[in-house]
């Protein structure tokens, strides 16, 4: 093979390349140059495509099992908590999506880093209306972020919302139950289990804990900790014992 064309070749393969590195982002819903919400630690950062958790997408929050439910939504209203300023968080839910655990609390939601005064809560009759509701907010691109419980999730609605998030360039978190859990477009998805706080000397809790699992990440690696939430300083980081590197490697959970 004469060597000039060798090099035509070569050359062309790197431009397809080039090309498709340029275009992957945009194939998988992720706009070049997307903003995206950091955690605040490494640990968890390194493990997203883009150092944090991409804004444009959605993004699934399931509770490991039932009784988990509520560290789910906890872990939903932290990350709103870090959601930059410029807009209100919108949270749509059934009536009957939290029935179980009653309404969110002020107080509660202030532990977690949200401002209740940020937030906007709307209820709704089922499913049918929250995904209504949901998508009416992200074509608006009015909030800042939105949020969201549902019971079932098909993979055409998830394709749509996931594609409507893009557009409107608004992260989307939904809070799905681990048992109608179907095949999804959605670029992670985080498994939440309770995890004992971490408590001041009167015995209050100083730090809510959770022991998260990346199970799905579009373009990244899957990851398991121990994080412990700061409402003060808004920001996540490994519990402890688990940031300890003199944790000798036959200790046990």
């Amino acid at each position: 093979m004469p060597s000039s064309l060798a090099h035509s070749r070569n050359k062309s393969r790197t431009v397809v390349l080039h090309e498709l590195r340029r275009l992957l982002p945009r194939m998988e819903g992720f706009a070049a140059g997307a903003r995206v919400l950091s955690f605040g630690h490494s640990a968890l950062d390194s493990h997203l495509p883009q150092g944090g958790l991409a804004f444009g997408a959605l993004h699934e929050v399931v509770p490991a099992d039932d009784g988990d439910l509520p560290a789910a939504f906890g872990f939903i209203a932290a990350l709103l908590g870090r959601m930059p300023r410029g807009g209100p968080l919108l949270f749509v839910m059934s009536a009957r999506s939290l029935a179980h655990y009653c309404r969110p609390h002020g107080h509660g939601l202030n532990c977690l880093g949200l401002d209740p005064a940020r937030l906007i809560l709307v209820e709704t009759a089922d499913d049918k209306q929250t995904l209504w509701a949901i998508e009416e907010a992200l074509r608006s691109a009015a909030p800042a972020a939105v949020a969201g419980a549902v019971d079932g999730l098909d993979l055409r609605t998830s394709q749509r919302l996931h594609f409507i998030a893009g557009d409107a360039g608004l992260p989307l978190l939904l809070l799905r139950p681990v048992r109608t859990l179907e095949a999804s477009a959605a670029a992670t998805r985080w498994s939440v289990d309770a995890a004992a706080a971490e408590r001041d000397r009167f015995e209050l809790v100083a730090h809510p804990r959770w022991h998260l699992r990346l199970e799905r990440c579009r373009n990244g690696r899957p990851g398991e900790w121990l994080v412990e939430f700061d409402h003060v300083a808004h920001r996540f980081s490994l519990a402890a014992a688990v940031a300890d590197p003199a944790l000798p490697r036959s200790a046990g959970a």
